[in-house]
């Protein structure tokens, strides 16, 4: 089995200042760097993606905006793969699909934001592919969201969405249980 670690949207505008700030993303970032490092370490496949909005209207990813662009803890080096995106899920039209079969990957392992959006879209995706996914959960981060007149606090949308996705989709772990298995 050859893994490829999939960096999902750690842009500047999910940052405190940015035009969507999330709950908890400097320690989503700085947990994804971690498993950044792990990854260029071992020289395995990683995976940057980059959402950019090109939908009318759009507040944030704005391209061409210092927001839009991939924050620097996680921001590619000469050489890797760099993937952009138009849509929650990173494989709806793209090649990202057919890069990770190019690199025989079947395996993966995914972080980023948001955890609710394009984490899950992602991972969904990725296990109707027939990808073994492993999300990290401390590695992602989310935000607030409403729903019948009532406010969702970001740790139980975060809760929620890992548990959804902990049966069949992917295995949950944390950052340093995954490093522990590199």
């Amino acid at each position: 089995m050859a893994r490829a670690l999939i960096i999902i949207d750690v842009q500047n505008d999910y940052f405190d200042g940015g035009s969507m700030a999330l709950v908890g993303m400097e320690a989503a970032a700085e947990n994804c760097s971690r498993l950044l490092d792990s990854f260029r370490a071992s020289s395995e496949a990683l995976f940057h993606i980059q959402h950019l909005a090109t939908r009318p209207g759009a507040t944030f990813f704005v391209p061409d905006t210092p927001g839009c662009e991939i924050n620097a803890r996680v921001k590619p080096r000469d050489g890797e793969t760099l993937v952009v995106k138009h849509f929650p899920s990173a494989f709806r039209e793209t090649a990202l699909h057919q890069q990770l079969q190019s690199a025989g990957v079947d395996e993966l392992v995914i972080c980023g934001a948001m955890t609710h959006m394009c984490v899950d879209t992602t991972v969904r995706a990725a296990f109707d592919l027939g990808y073994k996914c492993h999300v990290i959960a401390d590695a992602c981060a989310t935000r607030d969201l409403a729903f019948d007149q009532r406010t969702v606090a970001a740790a139980d949308v975060q809760a929620a969405f890992m548990a959804a996705l902990g049966m069949p989709f992917a295995q949950i772990s944390s950052t340093a249980q995954q490093l522990q298995t590199s």
